[in-house]
């Protein structure tokens, strides 16, 4: 592409208002790129300190492209960049990868990428500020974004069954770790593989999937499975999924976390469920959200003490998160809509999880993450 038509789009893209899904900018002679952003201005309230309280309000800018190569192979790539905005900002590139589509026979991509788990956990990931537990977390393998992925997607059944598709995928890199290992194995490559397979069923609405994934590290091995349905037509959706993470050892620390420890094999399981409904008002469309989240951990028997506050987490099966969400959307227009999410937190002062929620934990005297949040935002996306 010329250099001065991309000095003319950019900026363009800066005050543009046009469809809800991205802006073409160009499209000529089997080349096109599309540009999509959003911004979100939020806020989570609650009244004690804990993980992902107060701003959230960020930004995102995305590019697409693809070219045609010949009649039967395309090639892509997908750019996005988030950038938050709250007192402690994160920047991240969220997808940055490119690939070869070749009908039939599928797809084959490469870069930073959604875990192929994703596509399965992603069916409850539809809340309007909170959720995503299964979706984005750091104890499932390959059901976040991660860096160095390799993946083959084939949507129809090498063009037999178009309501059957499949993905395979490889990735060598340091994501595929979990929240209850130690520094020294987070930042270790961990080389991981994945596969996942979805039955849009007989046009009805229903979708069935299923998916599997674990890393190669026989020392620490980690494996995830996860089952889910969803059902969507124009004014109704139901989702549900069911997941299970193994891991043949989790660090367990003692009150003062650099001795007393011992590793344990463990498991986490975890189940979502949410409905939503669509009501066409008379500007604009509102969807009501209710969903509940249960998520728990499971290791041989370990209590621990953590700034005098006694946990059982370890050595029972005990909560990692567990919620129930209502909430709603207003649609005002394709491109502007309004949400609000209260989340009734149903963590137990002792439990794993209200021990993870908690903000600054270690060596302060603070009281367990246990309290219902409240979020509110405003998003303007094109």
């Amino acid at each position: 592409m010329k250099r001065n038509l991309l000095a003319i789009a950019i900026p363009a893209l800066l005050v543009a208002a046009g469809a809800n899904a991205s802006i073409e900018v160009w499209n000529k002679d089997g080349n096109k790129v599309d540009f999509y952003g959003r911004v979100k201005a939020a806020n989570n309230i609650t009244d004690r300190g804990q993980n992902g309280e107060g701003d959230d309000t960020s930004a995102r800018l995305g590019m697409s492209g693809q070219t045609q190569i010949t009649d039967s192979v395309t090639g892509y790539g997908r750019w996005e960049y988030e950038a938050k905005a709250g007192k402690n900002s994160n920047n991240e590139v969220r997808y940055a990868f490119a690939g070869l589509n070749f009908g039939d026979f599928g797809s084959v991509d490469y870069g930073r990428n959604d875990g192929v788990l994703k596509a399965i956990t992603a069916y409850t990931d539809v809340l309007p500020q909170f959720g995503g537990d299964a979706a984005n977390n750091d104890w499932n393998v390959l059901s976040s974004r991660a860096k160095a992925v390799a993946t083959y997607r084939n949507n129809n059944f090498f063009g037999l069954f178009d309501d059957l598709s499949f993905a395979l995928q490889y990735a060598d890199n340091g994501d595929n770790s979990n929240t209850f290992k130690t520094d020294r194995i987070r930042g270790e490559s961990r080389e991981a593989w994945g596969a996942n397979v979805q039955w849009n069923i007989f046009d009805t609405g229903l979708t069935a999937g299923a998916g599997y994934a674990q890393t190669s590290n026989s020392d620490n091995r980690q494996s995830t499975w996860a089952t889910g349905l969803k059902y969507d037509n124009e004014n109704l959706y139901l989702g549900a999924n069911y997941f299970q993470t193994k891991f043949k050892d989790i660090v367990v620390y003692g009150p003062t976390h650099n001795d007393n420890y011992k590793t344990a094999d463990g498991k986490v399981r975890g189940f979502e469920l949410v409905a939503q409904y669509g009501i066409d008002l008379e500007v604009g469309r509102i969807t009501p959200s209710l969903a509940y989240v249960q998520h728990k951990v499971k290791a041989d028997s370990v209590r621990f003490t953590e700034d005098n506050i006694h946990y059982r987490g370890y050595g029972f099966t005990s909560p990692v998160a567990k919620y129930v969400s209502l909430g709603a959307t207003y649609d005002l227009n394709k491109n502007f809509s309004a949400i609000v999410e209260y989340k009734f937190n149903l963590l137990d002062r002792d439990d794993v999880g209200a021990a993870q929620n908690t903000k600054n934990s270690r060596g302060h005297d603070t009281k367990p993450g246990t309290k219902d949040v409240l979020g509110v935002g405003l998003i303007y996306q094109f």
